[in-house]
C-alpha cells in the first residue's frame, strides 16, 4: 500500500468513527432526555401533596417538583404580578400570578392562569380579581415562574418580566414557601376567565434520534466511499486494462 493509499485509509477510518461515535453520543442523549420524561411523568401519576408535606426548604423542593398539591387558603389580590410576554397557543399575554396565604400563616406563589394582552394598551389589565373568601387551589409544584430576558428596571411593579420567589419575599415580607404552583383547572373549573392551557416541557427525544441517523448514515457514506474509490473503482479499471 502506498502511503497515500495508507494516509487516505486512516482519515476515512478516523471520520467513520467520530460520525459513528456522535451517532451513539445522540442516543446517549436521548436515553437520558426519555429518562427525564419518565421521571416527570411518575412525579406527576403520584397523589397530590397536602400543605404539611409541602416544602418549607429550598432542599426539599428538588423532591416535589411536578408532583400536583392541594391547598387551601385566601388570595392575597392586592400581591398580584402580571408576567408579561408570555404565549398560549400563539397569542401574547400575561400570567398572573397571586399569593396563596395558606392556612398555616406561610404564603405561596400561585401561577394562576393566562389572560390575553390588550393590543393598544399593553398596561391594561382585563381580568377580574381573584375570588376574596377560602379557596381551594390544585396545582403542580415548579420552582418558579419560567423566567425570560429582562431589560434593567423591569423587575418592580405590577407588570414585570420576571419574578423570582425569594426576591419577591424580600420585596413584601410574605412568608413564601420556596416553590411555585401553577394552577390546573379542577373538577369544576373557576370561573375567573383564565386559560390554563399550560405548554408541556419539551425533552426533544425524536431530535435526538433524529440527529442520531445523521450521523450514522454519514459514518456509513464515508465508508462507502471509501470502499467506492479506494478499492471497487481501481479494481474496475485495472480489470479493463486487462
Amino acid at each position: 500500500m502506498s502511503l497515500r493509499n495508507a494516509i487516505v485509509l486512516i482519515v476515512a477510518l478516523l471520520a467513520a468513527a467520530l460520525t459513528a461515535r456522535l451517532g451513539i453520543w445522540q442516543l446517549d442523549r436521548a436515553a437520558q432526555k426519555t429518562a427525564l420524561q419518565q421521571a416527570l411523568e411518575s412525579q406527576r401519576a403520584l397523589p397530590p401533596l397536602t400543605l404539611p408535606e409541602l416544602a418549607r426548604e429550598p432542599g426539599e423542593l428538588p423532591a416535589q417538583l411536578h408532583r400536583l398539591a392541594a391547598v387551601q387558603g385566601r388570595w392575597l389580590a392586592a400581591q398580584t404580578v402580571y408576567l408579561e410576554n408570555r404565549q398560549m397557543n400563539g397569542r401574547p399575554g400575561f400570567y398572573a400570578v397571586t399569593p396563596l396565604q395558606l392556612d398555616d400563616g406561610t404564603a405561596v406563589l400561585v401561577q394562576r392562569g393566562w389572560l390575553p394582552r390588550d393590543l393598544l394598551d399593553r398596561t391594561r389589565i382585563a381580568a377580574p380579581p381573584p375570588p376574596a373568601g377560602p379557596v381551594q387551589v390544585l396545582g403542580r409544584i415548579a420552582p418558579g415562574p419560567a423566567r425570560l430576558y429582562e431589560f434593567e428596571g423591569a423587575a418592580s411593579g405590577p407588570i414585570r418580566q420576571n419574578l423570582d420567589v425569594a426576591s419577591f419575599a424580600r420585596e413584601t415580607g410574605l412568608p413564601l414557601r420556596p416553590l411555585a404552583l401553577v394552577q390546573e383547572d379542577g373538577a369544576t373549573p373557576p370561573a375567573d376567565g383564565l386559560l390554563r392551557q399550560w405548554p408541556q416541557p419539551a425533552f426533544g427525544v425524536d431530535k435526538h434520534h433524529g440527529y442520531a441517523f445523521q450521523w450514522f448514515a454519514l459514518s456509513a457514506l464515508i465508508i462507502g466511499l471509501y470502499v467506492w474509490f479506494q478499492l471497487v473503482r481501481p479494481s474496475r479499471v485495472r480489470a479493463r486494462g486487462a
